[in-house]
């Protein structure tokens, strides 16, 4: 043994756990299947409990592997699985297994990632480009590098403009568009009993489709607000 070299050690080690195991078979397969069963069951609770707040969401759960040196005992009555509603909101979730049966409970814990299917640009995108079909497309990204509204439709984009250089494969998010950009030349539109008033305004302001900007009448010259319908016109309701 004095000459056993480092490639050797861990064979030998090997070849001692299994004979250990093949004396206790049934002891040493029950450990290795509780632990999976385990793992399993805290991946499967956690998919569970985080069904509820997918929407349009993807969730992947990744459990971190139980010590093997750790004793699982049998659970007749199944295992037993619980997370607080504060860490379910998290990343790294922590997990208490129990079991009815007996006092025995441990904690593991599973990495959660979150990916949603949005409009990123396709190749890098100039300040001021207008964004159309070409210059678009859709790709998973983890929800945690989002700060912003983001976009699940390209046809949603076509027409605004970007207001600063970004990357290829970058999601394209609220805060790095606008739609009507501040000075641009735009038709206010405004509705009274069902009918419509059209005039000429100038935007005072940055908005995309559904926000609500400072306008000026170009023929007044009063300010008004209005809300941005399309790259080309904001409404005005009377």
């Amino acid at each position: 043994m004095k000459n056993m070299n480092a490639k050797t050690r861990p064979t030998i080690t090997r070849l001692l756990s299994l004979t250990v195991c093949s004396l206790l078979s049934i002891n040493c397969l029950a450990t290795q299947t509780n632990h999976k069963r385990v793992e399993e069951g805290a991946k499967q609770y956690l998919i569970t409990q985080l069904a509820d707040n997918t929407k349009d969401t993807s969730i992947d759960v990744s459990i971190v592997k139980i010590d093997d040196r750790i004793n699982i005992p049998d659970c007749p009555t199944g295992f037993e699985y619980n997370a607080s509603k504060e860490a379910l909101s998290q990343s790294y979730i922590s997990v208490r297994v129990s079991c009815r049966n007996n006092e025995w409970y441990l904690f593991t814990s599973g990495q959660v990632t979150r990916t949603k299917e949005i409009v990123v640009t396709q190749g890098a995108i100039s300040p001021g480009t207008v964004l159309t079909s070409s210059n678009l497309s859709m790709a998973k990204v983890d929800v945690r590098r989002l700060r912003h509204t983001v976009f699940s439709e390209q046809e949603a984009l076509i027409g605004a403009r970007i207001k600063r250089r970004v990357t290829g494969g970058q999601a394209i998010q609220s805060n790095m568009l606008c739609f009507v950009c501040k000075g641009d030349r735009i038709t206010i539109t405004a509705e009274i009993a069902g009918m419509e008033v059209k005039t000429a305004g100038i935007a005072q302001q940055d908005g995309i489709v559904g926000d609500n900007i400072k306008v000026i009448n170009a023929s007044s010259q009063k300010m008004v607000i209005a809300r941005v319908a399309s790259p080309e016109e904001v409404v005005i309701h009377l």
